[in-house]
């Protein structure tokens, strides 16, 4: 997952002192280098060993035509999966040092390369005078992704902790302990390919030194301490580190000049954080500076085989999951109407695809009194939530009647969260451009730590989803929201 793809704040690096090639360290160099190896190694043989072992499952089990297949045929079709699935994750920027946005990208390539790589194998096969029954191609589209996945856990797994005890990556103190310098601090700790790892937060404000600062998400597991400022060479020196970036937008001239000179003096490289300008044209290429991202605008429609899927994974999926859940519905319907004063749905005025105006349908966790149109509450201890109301909001089943929009058309399973009319009436042009898509029950930004900021003050995501969407990307943001609601822990 490359920083390109990351939908955090905009960070643009610019070396200093030296290039990136020169700076860096050759131990950190070498070690990215045998890195990147072992990366395409694990997943050519991830991605063989799923196709060798559908093979396995097909004959084992008894399944389909009772195929025989030859070991010469089986070792060529395997060799062929790995290869080919290395191919197209290169193509796709796999391996391209960077973030991760919230593993939801290395989701849909798990999901994407094993479906082209199996169908592009299948021609090829046909050419040869080979063939595959029906059941190995299930068993291989299935086996392969859930391997891969499963890798990548480990992996970046280990590297994390390789990095963390000083392997092949460069330490940061980030200046600045704003939103902006706490968005940098939880990019970076998930970022495990790009190589870069917080140390040290310097803010100018006495009251915030010896403390630390807790990643943004739900566990909140890490933390790196804070040191208050002003930034000197000695200071910097005392963290054994090799980047500054200023995490604060609006740092005066001065002391911005000032940090740069101690960063320089100190033998740093320095990264700025840019400021969120969003253009009013659209289709451009995300670029990659110095291994941190840029921000591109919103890309032109999708084609409408895929607005096509889209709409019939929602009619599906929500029919489906109405049938389903409709016994849990009336419990907690009950639940609600037992638990306070008023009707179980609540219904409001949200603001569609285009601005259209509809009815958006949840359980009601607020008491009857709280204003209808007011900003959603950021805490579980806000007065205006009822006792069963806080635990349906912990669990997003209060977000469950939406199925009825996405069935009425009004919205869908993934896409951007609609918000209120007041809000959207102060909308910028930039935030304008999130109303192209047709709202969604989840997607990047409801799996972000961000959720407990302002939905249109984090429109990257937003951005992200529209420039990247398609059929993969949406099934694993389904994924990850499933797995997310299972988890989550407030």
């Amino acid at each position: 997952m490359s920083a390109s793809e990351s939908a955090t704040p905009r960070l643009y690096a610019k070396a200093l002192s030296a290039s990136r090639k020169e700076a860096v360290a050759p131990s950190t160099r070498l070690f990215r280098s045998v890195l990147a190896c072992v990366e395409v190694t694990a997943d050519f043989l991830t991605c063989a060993l799923g196709m060798f072992a559908a093979h396995f499952f097909d004959h084992f089990l008894h399944t389909g035509n009772h195929v025989y297949y030859p070991a010469r045929q089986v070792a060529a079709a395997s060799i062929a999966v790995g290869l080919l699935s290395v191919l197209f994750l290169q193509r796709s920027g796999a391996y391209r040092g960077g973030g991760s946005l919230l593993q939801i990208r290395e989701t849909e390539r798990a999901l994407r390369v094993p479906f082209q790589s199996v169908l592009v194998l299948l021609p090829i096969s046909l050419l040869l005078g080979m063939t595959y029954s029906y059941v190995t191609v299930i068993f291989a589209l299935i086996l392969i992704p859930v391997l891969f996945i499963i890798q990548k856990l480990l992996f970046f797994s280990i590297i994390q902790s390789l990095h963390v005890m000083g392997f092949g990556a460069d330490r940061a103190v980030i200046y600045g302990t704003g939103d902006a310098g706490k968005r940098i601090i939880s990019a970076l700790f998930h970022s495990v390919r790009l190589g870069i790892l917080p140390v040290a937060v310097i803010d100018d404000n006495s009251a915030l030194d010896r403390r630390c600062i807790l990643e943004m998400g739900y566990r909140r597991r890490r933390s790196v301490p804070v040191r208050m400022g002003p930034v000197t060479p000695e200071l910097l020196k005392s963290f054994q580190c090799s980047m500054l970036i200023l995490a604060l937008p609006n740092l005066s001239p001065e002391r911005q000049t000032a940090a740069i000179h101690a960063a320089k003096q100190a033998g740093l490289r320095v990264a700025f954080l840019s400021g969120m300008e969003f253009q009013e044209r659209q289709s451009t290429q995300t670029i990659d500076v110095d291994g941190l991202s840029l921000t591109p605008e919103a890309e032109p429609q999708p084609s409408w085989h895929y607005t096509f899927a889209k709409r019939t994974i929602d009619l599906i999926l929500s029919s489906l999951l109405l049938v389903l859940l409709g016994p849990l519905f009336l419990l907690i319907a009950f639940l609600i109407k037992v638990d306070s004063h008023g009707p179980a749905l609540f219904i409001q005025k949200r603001v569609g695809r285009n601005g259209e105006l509809f009815n958006i349908f949840k359980f009601r966790s607020m008491y009857i009194n709280a204003p209808k149109y007011d900003f959603s509450p950021t805490t579980s201890v806000d007065p205006r939530i009822t006792r069963i109301g806080r635990f349906i909001r912990q669990t997003s089943l209060d977000e469950f009647p939406q199925l009825i929009n996405v069935l009425l058309g009004h919205m869908s399973l993934v896409g951007p969260r609609p918000e209120m009319p007041f809000i959207v009436q102060n909308y910028t042009p930039a935030q304008r451009q999130r109303l192209q898509m047709t709202p969604g029950i989840t997607g990047l930004w409801q799996l972000s730590a961000d959720r407990a900021h302002q939905i249109h003050e984090n429109i990257q995501y937003d951005f992200y989803y529209i420039r990247n969407r398609g059929f993969f990307l949406d099934i694993a943001i389904l994924i990850h929201t499933l797995f997310f609601a299972i988890r989550h822990d407030g």
